[in-house]
């Protein structure tokens, strides 16, 4: 009786185990698939921002400002920035070539002003503190 109840043990043990590596092992394999960066911003659009060579779309969700600028005529590879700031914060600042967008930039604002900038090329919006 007593080596059948350590044999047992031994295989729920030894199961226990498995499941536990398994899980720790698939864990490890797709750590970045959880957390994919957003696509486009959520929210209403509050305000459009247009400028000579684009324009920067505003949305407002939950306390949040969103921001993305867009080209006025897609299909040329040109540098595209967009930055948003929160009275009282440091602005978040995001840029890369792109023949379209920018990658959206979403900042918690709550109550407070804000100020939006956005460029495409050589062309440039720079708003006052707005509140939405």
């Amino acid at each position: 009786m007593g080596s059948g109840a350590r044999g047992d043990i031994r295989r729920r043990l030894a199961v226990v185990l498995a499941v536990l590596t398994a899980s720790g092992v698939l864990a490890l394999a797709a750590p970045g698939t959880a957390q994919a960066a957003p696509a486009s911003c959520t929210g209403r659009k509050v305000r459009t921002l247009p400028f000579a060579t684009g324009s920067v779309h505003v949305y407002k969700g939950g306390g949040r400002i969103c921001a993305i600028t867009y080209q006025k005529y897609p299909g040329t590879k040109r540098r595209i920035s967009v930055s948003v700031q929160a009275r009282g914060h440091v602005a978040v600042k995001k840029s890369r070539s792109h023949t379209r967008t920018s990658d959206p930039v979403s900042v918690y604002a709550g109550n407070r002003p804000v100020r939006v900038t956005g460029s495409v090329g050589t062309g440039s919006y720079a708003s006052g503190w707005i509140h939405f």
